[in-house]
């Protein structure tokens, strides 16, 4: 094992100017020293040294269709050639059509008739849902969230996600939100299969409805003083938690009855991630609003949004100026939105991605079964898990997790003579589980290729 590379001359220069003039506010800084990167293609990024790195995270899931994929760039080029730019006030042709794509697959899938409204990106579209839920439930502003759900770091979106430490330093969040367990089975309890532990932490939910003296309900008037639930069908930052299938038709036959929306958070697992495209499609629920964001563009340009039932989003309800972004509805993330459906709708692309997420698990499973640390492998479709323990598969090692990252980014794994690097994402309610989101378009030998660095920085971590 090497030690982490000096720097450049030319890269320290540069270092050394973040270092003065750039906030640390962002996440840069979870790797020090951090690396500075030049191009990117495919499954690869490459830094100034021209040193490849296979990408196993996909900036977040939002580039889900592969580094530069000409066909969604050629879209985005043609694009800036003729509309490059409107006010968000104007209509354009993008827009509409991107719109109508959406809420017709909604319409097929859900059998619920609903409109898309833009912005620019997951949090940004999250504070336009909670807008769309207090303004629909007359000002209710009380949410339901769970354990391990992240979604954003705005204030309205800080205050639905679970961790404290997001919203510390920003005084106190009185509308935060009641943060609901997930059924986290391989951390639940013991002696109970997957779905009876689903089924569990339903009723466990659904007792909040018995009495009034559980804080929740009004039983005179059978009213909820929540609006809505948040939930990320995949936990996302939480670890790519996957909850068992019964789970969330079973929730949502509770929210119904006491008159609470599902809004459904698509950011990081939607556009194919899971095989389908939205993941929720997994759990036979017809949900109240979806949020999207992240991959509808391949991190090209930025732009998310929100699909919401007619009930909630109609003119009526929710006319023109209730909210606003500058630079919502875009004409190039428009552009390669509608790229995005088409190139996904000419062939079956959710089999090819289960197909492939299926193989890469199986590499997983064969690596927990000659490596003891890894306490959980899990997947559906490419959204992948591996969960690093201590010697007991159970205990949650973050240490160890963080030194495999570190070493991944050294540059230095050997692989037939070959010299790489790998990229990999920590999340997890203990920061010990490597997140996998590799491109949708990764081929079967990166695959290959993938198991072998992650077998190769597993070896470094027990031989340490």
């Amino acid at each position: 094992m090497s030690d982490i590379r000096i720097a450049t001359p030319e890269d320290q220069i540069l270092l050394d100017k973040e270092a003065k003039y750039c906030s640390y506010g962002d996440t840069v800084h979870y790797i020090d020293p951090p690396r500075i990167f030049s191009r990117c293609e495919g499954s690869y990024v490459w830094d100034t040294e021209d040193q490849a790195y296979l990408d196993l995270q996909m900036w977040y899931s939002a580039v889900n269709f592969g580094y530069a994929n000409p066909r969604l760039n050629n879209a985005l080029k043609q694009q800036i050639d003729t509309l490059p730019q409107i006010a968000s006030q104007y209509l354009h042709k993008g827009k509409i059509e991107l719109s109508e794509m959406i809420a017709v697959d909604a319409k097929k899938k859900f059998g619920l008739d609903g409109r898309v409204h833009f912005n620019v990106g997951g949090s940004q579209s999250i504070e336009d849902s909670l807008k769309v839920v207090r303004n629909a439930s007359n000002g209710k502003s009380l949410m339901f969230a769970f354990e391990g759900g992240y979604h954003g770091r705005t204030l309205g979106a800080s205050s639905i996600t679970s961790s404290f430490r997001y919203r510390r330093r920003y005084g106190h969040f009185g509308e935060r939100a009641n943060f609901i367990p997930f059924p986290y089975h391989f951390r639940g309890p013991k002696g109970m299969t997957k779905e009876e532990y689903g089924s569990q932490c339903v009723k466990n939910f659904a007792r909040l409805f018995e009495t009034e003296y559980n804080g929740v309900w009004d039983p005179k008037t059978n009213q909820c003083e929540y609006a809505a639930f948040y939930v990320e069908p995949i936990q996302g930052t939480g670890g790519y938690v996957i909850p068992p299938m019964n789970f969330y038709s079973e929730l949502k036959q509770v929210l119904d009855q006491h008159g609470i929306l599902m809004v459904v958070d698509e950011i990081q697992m939607g556009f194919w991630r899971t095989g389908k495209l939205w993941s929720i499609e997994h759990f036979d629920v017809k949900p109240d609003v979806i949020v999207f964001g992240k991959a509808l563009t391949n991190g090209l340009n930025p732009l998310g949004g929100i699909w919401a039932k007619e009930e909630l989003i109609n003119p009526k309800i929710f006319p023109p100026g209730s909210t606003h972004s500058t630079f919502a509805s875009n004409p190039l993330g428009t552009a390669v939105g509608l790229e995005m459906f088409k190139m996904t709708s000419e062939v079956d692309y959710g089999a090819m991605v289960m197909a492939k997420g299926k193989y890469f698990l199986e590499g997983l499973k064969d690596l927990q079964k000659r490596y003891p640390i890894i306490g959980d492998v899990d997947g559906l479709g490419l959204a992948l898990r591996c969960e690093i323990c201590g010697p007991d598969g159970f205990t949650p090692d973050k240490a160890t997790l963080d030194f495999m990252v570190d070493e991944g980014m050294k540059g230095d794994i050997e692989i037939d003579g070959k010299r790489l690097g790998l990229i990999l994402d920590v999340g997890g309610y203990y920061k010990n589980v490597i997140t996998l989101a590799p491109s949708l378009e990764i081929s079967y030998p990166e695959i290959d290729l993938g198991i072998a660095l992650l077998d190769r920085l597993l070896d470094r971590a027990m031989k340490r």
